[in-house]
């Protein structure tokens, strides 16, 4: 394995600083979702994505869309810090006439491929590019998040089966497993059963993995793109609020507006990983 850990997991802290500073100056938000996509977001834009800051539309990038839109503010620290927009504009989320609504608009921010929010879509959607780039001949892949929650939408189980028979090997979907949403523990609403498993029955590559750690991320990569057959799904073994050991005890930790005792929580964590990164990221 031919990357560097290191830089991968202090990009990993940045984005997880990045995300907090934003929504804790928004003043409340998708703390626990955002938070639990941050190490594959890290991967992805870290090592494994061909993009291009200065050219976000460029023709042969890597198309990357996050169908739980609600995991918005961490893509856009991501998108930040990679360069595609001013660090500083991070602050503007979900503020009038911001570039930053609550959910990724490809209209409005520089390096958002696709208008997400509307749960079950999003993976439509990555499933008709993964197809047009398939069929332009192009070697492009195709990265998209969806939420465990999500999976309750028969749409997106529509999109995986037509990913299997097109055999769209170039289209690799991450399942945030983070075992929550909305209403509750994600059983309880509709019990998943295993992810791994379904997904092989409609046709995927599907493997599982500890979303928390980088390593096994990037090397699940690695396996999905050393076959040339199926459409790969990894499951993200996560827990929202991943990252911040007071929010991931949090039971309500969908969206939040802090109170007094979430504030003191979410502000000693903003400390630590400053301290952690040896300076404080000002935005």
């Amino acid at each position: 394995m031919n990357i560097n850990l290191q830089k991968i997991e202090t990009f990993r802290d940045e984005i997880r600083l990045m995300t907090l500073k934003e929504l804790h100056n928004l003043g409340f938000g998708h703390y626990g979702g955002s938070l639990s996509i941050i190490e594959t977001l890290a991967v992805l834009y870290g090592e494994v994505m061909k993009v291009d800051s200065k050219n976000p539309k460029w023709k042969d990038r890597d198309y990357f869309i996050l169908s739980k839109g609600h995991g918005g503010p961490s893509l856009y620290a991501t998108l930040a810090l990679k360069g595609f927009f001013p660090e500083e504009v991070i602050y503007t989320l979900n503020q009038n006439g911001t570039t930053l609504p609550s959910h990724p608009d490809r209209n409005l921010t520089p390096g958002v491929d696709m208008t997400t929010g509307s749960l079950g879509q999003g993976i439509s959607a990555a499933v008709g590019v993964a197809l047009s780039n398939k069929l332009s001949n192009k070697d492009n892949y195709t990265y998209s998040i969806v939420g465990d929650g999500e999976l309750n939408e028969g749409q997106c189980w529509e999109a995986f089966q037509f990913a299997a028979h097109h055999q769209l090997n170039q289209l690799f979907v991450f399942v945030d497993d983070n075992k929550k949403q909305l209403d509750g523990p994600t059983k309880d609403i509709i019990d998943p059963l295993d992810f791994e498993e379904k997904f092989e029955a409609f046709g995927f590559y599907s493997m599982k993995v500890d979303g928390s750690s980088v390593k096994q991320i990037y090397e699940a990569i690695e396996k999905g793109k050393a076959q040339t057959a199926k459409p790969v799904a990894i499951i993200l073994d996560t827990i929202k609020g991943q990252g911040v050991p007071y929010l991931e005890e949090k039971a309500d930790n969908h969206h939040i507006r802090p109170n007094q005792a979430d504030e003191t929580a979410i502000l000693e964590a903003i400390a630590h990983l400053e301290n952690k990164l040896g300076k404080a990221v000002t935005l």
